[in-house]
């Protein structure tokens, strides 16, 4: 079955960085797009990052361009996203989700669990 499992978060202060893994098993990873998504308390689930199966198209939420970096591993099964210059509004819970094809999807078939990140000093 599809698993995806992230890690990563935690707590960090404004101005830091941290790096997201998403591990996923139970299909051929290398032939879907990948998104990143967040929730935080009170919003609306946000769109951050997208990206194709083989990496070499994204696209990021205004909100995060410039500072976050969404980018994969195919050999090693794992999505990242890698953020930069964290602001105390990034705090919240961070799921990836598996696109149904090969191109960018706003529609996932499958999602993880999340992991929280808190920027705060």
């Amino acid at each position: 079955q599809v698993q995806l499992v992230e890690s990563g978060g935690g707590l960090v202060q404004p101005g830091g960085s941290l790096r997201l893994s998403c591990a996923a098993s139970g299909f051929t990873f290398s032939r879907y797009a990948m998104n990143w998504y967040r929730k935080a308390p009170g919003k609306e689930r946000e769109l951050v990052a997208r990206l194709t199966s083989d990496g070499g198209s994204t696209n990021y939420a205004d909100s995060v361009k410039g500072r976050f970096i969404i980018s994969r591993d195919n050999a090693k099964n794992t999505l990242f996203l890698q953020m930069n210059s964290l602001k105390p509004e990034d705090t919240a819970v961070y799921t990836c989700a598996k696109c149904p094809s090969f191109v960018r999807c706003h529609g996932p078939d499958y999602w993880g669990q999340g992991t929280q990140v808190t920027v705060s000093s």
